[in-house]
């Protein structure tokens, strides 16, 4: 049974085989995961089709079109055990050098093991250098002796390479993006050159909405089986906020404006590999408890990598939360062709004035990156100061969800 590379959408041409979770000559199971690839897109796993062995036809780090057999899996043979790989070849000892011996090899680029030593123990002396070098540029370039260069000119040979260099080089590792990496990289570079992106700033007292979840994080846990969290709050509160400022929830394509009646709220989830943004459909018909449990199944495929493409697909805005890793402010970048982002930093108890009274509060900044093509000043900063008043107010969300 062959184990072929899966299409996972019309875009996808490629995948890159990240690893082999089974060794070769190893048994497997029907619905094992076997391998682990990586898209543009996705990182996914792909199972077992029926009991066998499994034969690896494809290394780990290669790049294969999609439709390509990686595998065998031959149902009924009995497991031999992974085959030992084969033993690199142990390095030629170097032989032993003069120091007049190892300037000359170093300065004309000699491998000393390349040469038959002559002296005591082996050793490589002088002579055996030059004479070596000789016989070399002999087989090299076999032109009369006229024309031969003297035995002292100048080495032909690369310069070697110098020590600091040398040393600085073994001081780095150097290895190949992978395709989501890849993708992360010319979505981010587009961005910059296709859009004309502007970011405005607000920040919101978080006050109410932490004891709203202080007061109901018992009940909820208990009646929903999930905690309530500080998302749900802004999802609810975007979409209100779309639905006042819908250029805010349209994009650009061609020469044409478009305009989105529903509300699909792309969710920004860091992974190991890069960040990934899957798509809460129909944000607005959701309650708090299944925008929560939505979040976390989110989560759990992309940590078990069973995300799908169409997890990913049709999103109209998206939030990122930084706050999550500590950022106290930043400017989110858009997810083309989506035209705004909102942006989530960290709580942190700072003086704010209340009725004329310096107080500490939970405060968080908030940041909405927007296309300014499609999107103008006013209705960005309008959008942003409605989120401000739904998170600082939010009994009428949380009664509603």
């Amino acid at each position: 049974m062959e184990i072929k590379i899966p299409s996972v959408g019309e875009s996808v041409f490629e995948a890159l085989v990240g690893k082999w979770l089974k060794l070769n000559g190893e048994a497997v199971r029907k619905d094992e995961p076997v391998c682990e690839i990586e898209t543009d897109k996705i990182t996914m796993e792909i199972n077992a089709e029926a009991d066998g062995v499994l034969t690896v036809l494809v290394a780990e780090g290669t790049t294969v079109k999609i439709g390509t057999v990686i595998g065998i899996i031959t149902e009924g043979a009995v497991a031999a055990g992974a085959p030992a790989p084969e033993q690199p070849a142990a390095p030629k000892e170097a032989p032993p050098l003069s120091p007049a011996a190892r300037k000359i090899a170093q300065e004309r680029g000699i491998s000393p093991e390349s040469v038959q030593g002559t002296g005591r123990g082996g050793r490589v002396t002088v002579d055996d250098l030059l004479k070596g070098e000789g016989k070399a540029a002999e087989e090299a370039a076999p032109s009369p002796p006229s024309q031969q260069p003297p035995l002292f000119a100048p080495a032909t040979s690369p310069a070697p390479e110098p020590k600091e260099q040398a040393a600085e080089r073994d001081r780095i590792t150097r290895t190949p993006m992978t395709p989501i990496r890849k993708r992360i990289a010319e979505r981010l570079l587009a961005v910059r050159q296709q859009t004309a992106m502007l970011t405005t700033f607000n920040e919101a007292d978080l006050g109410r909405v932490m004891e709203l979840r202080k007061k109901y994080k018992e009940h909820f846990q208990k009646k929903h089986g999930i905690s309530l969290g500080f998302m749900s709050f802004f999802v609810k509160a975007c979409v209100e906020a779309l639905k006042e400022f819908p250029a805010v929830n349209a994009s650009i394509d061609g020469d044409d404006i478009v305009r989105h009646h529903y509300y699909h709220i792309g969710i920004a989830i860091g992974a190991e590999k890069g960040l990934v943004v899957p798509v809460l459909r129909d944000a607005d018909r959701l309650s708090f408890a299944e925008i929560e449990t939505a979040i976390a199944g989110f989560v759990e495929k992309i940590t078990t990598n069973r995300l799908e493409l169409s997890d990913l697909q049709g999103g109209t805005f998206s939030i990122s939360n930084g706050g999550v890793y500590g950022s106290l402010l930043s400017t989110p970048i858009l997810n083309p062709p989506q035209s705004g982002v909102l942006g989530m930093h960290a709580v942190q108890e700072r003086p704010v004035v209340r009725d004329g009274q310096i107080v500490a509060r939970p405060m968080m900044y908030l940041a909405l990156s927007y296309d300014h093509r499609i999107i103008d000043g006013r209705e960005a900063v309008g959008f942003l100061k409605k989120v401000k008043e739904y998170v600082e107010e939010p009994e009428e969300l949380f009664l509603e969800g």
